[in-house]
């Protein structure tokens, strides 16, 4: 196995992460050495087996950042930390009976939204948004309606207003991009929501905030501002880029030609197929050694960082044999995590509603829309965490509009 560990960006990332991922595999294993920004060591976890383990055993792998052992050489400024929080009492860095706590308190606030009023949410907001382009024959599907519909959407369940949304979709891209923008955008979310939930303890609602402040599990404020920060974030982005994807999938792929004449089976078979093939969320930090082990074939050292590859797993030739065929129903992929710590059921929901809604909207609305440009020429966001497209130009005979303009 090759010794140098390999930098965790760059434009392969942007490109095609899947000839990196194969490489990877192939000149280091299955758990790869790699460098976060500023030269910060780490392991990327891509066997298929080895990811089981790591997500499946939150006592050795445990979710405890305190645990890490780069925090004296870590700065204050350094872009990732806010994806690699330091005693953020939030969800995703609490451990045992606290988190599984937490974990109901959020699934149980989600479930109770209504799927048919998730489905009306989706449907108008799509329609306005469609509404804004739909008599322009062309539009960039991502910068006009994709990175603006889930935000919108959550924001509602959650108890927002619809004049919210855009900064709060500017401010979630900031801080997941993990550049220079990245800790102001973590703030500004974090401000918005303290001030949601200073209005809903004055004036509770039937929205998600509500009854996450009514949950008798006695979380604090902060916990509760963390918890929706994780969720907003979590909930938006991938969300969008799952659109996106699973609709340059049906434009640039024939075996989906059916979607673009209202075949609704296969909107369904692409979205699967685009959780496997081309996942929104590629890696995921982390988890971090409780104690000295091994891991495929690697000495893991207490207080070494790994990540989730995600997209490596989904790939792993021991596992897709038959990487070219078609996944159909088989939702055995790591797309949404494994074990405690993977997303809620209830938010897979929500995220799969939004996804699936706005796609058809768009092949309701817009029903011989073809892609503008060569598909060869298409761009990704250049980052090893979310893969998704920077524009996906679009044209398409102009239609009336459909209601009152956003």
């Amino acid at each position: 196995m090759t010794a140098e560990p390999v930098p965790l960006s760059g434009p392969r990332f942007q490109s095609d992460p899947g000839d990196l991922y194969r490489e990877m595999r192939r000149e280091h294993g299955s758990v790869v050495p790699v460098l976060l920004d500023g030269d910060v060591p780490a392991w990327l976890v891509l066997g298929y087996r080895e990811l089981h383990q790591v997500t499946g055993d939150p006592v050795l792998f445990s979710r405890d950042s305190e645990l890490w052992s780069q925090w004296p050489s870590i700065p204050d400024d350094w872009p990732m930390l806010p994806m690699i929080g330091r005693k953020q009492p939030s969800i995703l860095y609490t451990v045992g009976e606290r988190h599984r706590e937490r974990a109901a308190m959020i699934g149980n606030a989600l479930e109770a939204v209504d799927p048919f009023e998730l489905r009306g949410h989706a449907e108008r907001f799509a329609d306005e948004l469609i509404d804004t382009i739909c008599t322009k024959g062309g539009a960039d599907i991502i910068g006009d309606y994709a990175t603006l519909l889930p935000v919108r959407v959550l924001a509602t369940l959650y108890g927002f207003s619809d004049e919210q949304g855009p900064g709060l979709v500017t401010a979630l891209n900031d801080m997941i991009n993990g550049r220079e923008n990245a800790i102001a955008g973590q703030q500004h979310l974090g401000s918005a929501m303290a001030e949601l939930i200073a209005l809903r303890k004055a004036e509770p609602a039937e929205d998600v905030v509500s009854r996450m402040l009514a949950d008798p599990g006695g979380f604090t404020d902060e916990e509760i501002t963390q918890d929706l920060m994780v969720m907003m974030a979590a909930g938006h982005q991938p969300t969008a880029d799952w659109i996106g994807n699973s609709l340059r999938l049906m434009l640039t792929d024939d075996r989906f030609a059916a979607s673009l004449f209202g075949g609704r089976h296969s909107v369904a078979e692409a979205m699967n197929e685009v959780l496997w093939e081309d996942t929104p969320t590629q890696n995921v930090a982390g988890r971090w050694a409780s104690r000295d082990t091994q891991l495929g074939g690697r000495r893991v050292r207490a207080g070494d960082l790994l990540l989730l590859g995600l997209q490596g797993a989904n790939n792993d030739p021991q596992v897709r044999t038959h990487g070219s065929e078609f996944t159909g129903g088989n939702s055995a992929h790591f797309s949404f995590g494994h074990g405690e710590h993977r997303c809620p059921f209830p938010a897979q929901e929500v995220a799969e509603v939004v996804a699936r809604t706005g796609i058809e909207v768009v092949l309701d609305r817009l029903p011989d829309i073809d892609l503008a440009v060569p598909a060869d020429t298409l761009e990704r966001r250049p980052s090893p965490w979310l893969r998704g497209l920077t524009a996906l130009p679009v044209s398409f005979t102009p239609t009336p509009s459909v209601g009152g303009s956003l």
